[in-house]
């Protein structure tokens, strides 16, 4: 069986390990110029970025873009917060779903669609200890039934 290729171009593994996500989101960004180079260059990592709506406008933190490494002077600031671009209807259904409890807005992955840098958020109720550990017992069940499965033939 034929792994199934991805177009991301970086993922947060860790967020469907730490969240239950109930919806997804596809968001524009507001990038500058380095920024996007070093995006296209596989340069960015998710792991400990969120997002948060401010004022009726959704941004992302702690998103590191590392610098382009031509970028000289214009170079961007790292993991400064960056503007996502949605419609305002999905920022006002963002805005009452976050404010219940146990809900947030969690990145998954960036990718590039038609020449343009999008983001993928998704909105994640948080995990209990015993909700990990049942998805992990999950896992390795399943692992093991493709195995066995995979010895037979």
């Amino acid at each position: 069986m034929a792994k199934k290729r991805s177009d991301a171009i970086a993922t947060n593994r860790k967020a469907r390990h730490d969240f239950f996500i109930e919806e997804t989101y596809e968001a524009g960004m507001v990038l500058k110029g380095t920024e996007i180079k070093s995006i296209r260059a596989g340069r960015v990592n998710l792991k400990d970025a969120f997002a948060r709506i401010s004022k009726g406008e959704a941004y992302v933190h702690n998103l590191h873009i590392s610098p382009y490494e031509q970028g000289n002077q214009f170079n961007h600031e790292p993991t400064r917060a960056r503007k996502l671009l949605l419609h305002k209807s999905e920022i006002n259904k963002l805005i009452g779903k976050t404010q219940q409890k146990g809900y947030s807005l969690v990145p998954l992955k960036i990718y590039i669609k038609n020449g343009v840098a999008k983001l993928l958020i998704g909105l994640g109720k948080g995990k209990k200890k015993y909700d990990k550990r049942e998805d992990l017992k999950q896992k390795a069940m399943k692992r093991d039934v493709e195995r066995a499965l995979k010895d037979n033939y």
